[in-house]
């Protein structure tokens, strides 16, 4: 097993999204994508950027906030985006068909740390933190898979 991070200043919400374009050629159905961070630090905004990267006709991709998951079709895989903020037991999340999703579809998810035990062990995780200068947040990639290491090392931002 290996370990890496990487980490990025992105400045405006333009450079979010190229970070998301950057990754988008890189993931796959089974991958998951844990996006942390504090209300505010930009989680919904990268996963729309993503979602929106992978779509061969661009849509509204709404806040999953309330509805917990909204799914999109790819080209080669679904994708879904769930929001967990409101859940309060690992069971909870297992009710909504993650263990599954994980199997097959690129999931994002915002607040994994609600998912407890189910935390796929290989997924990357994208933390996203304010740091002192308005607008500007800081995002670290960590992983530890080879898989995953191999495309934070040739990633271009």
């Amino acid at each position: 097993m290996c370990s890496c991070s990487i980490s990025i200043d992105l400045s405006s919400q333009d450079e979010t999204a190229k970070l998301a374009r950057a990754l988008a050629p890189h993931v796959s159905g089974g991958d998951v994508i844990l996006l942390e961070g504090s209300i505010g630090a930009g989680k919904s905004f990268f996963a729309r950027a993503l979602i929106l990267a992978l779509l061969d006709v661009p849509e509204d991709i709404p806040s999953p906030t309330f509805t917990l998951v909204q799914t999109y079709d790819a080209p080669k895989f679904e994708i879904w985006h769930c929001d967990l903020y409101r859940l309060t037991t690992p069971y909870e999340a297992q009710e909504l068909g993650l263990e599954d999703a994980f199997e097959t579809a690129l999931c994002l998810i915002e607040w994994p740390d609600r998912l407890g035990e189910l935390t796929p062990p290989d997924a990357l995780v994208l933390s996203l933190q304010m740091t002192g200068a308005p607008e500007v947040r800081r995002a670290t990639l960590q992983a530890t898979t080879p898989r995953w290491c191999t495309i934070l090392e040739r990633l271009d931002v």
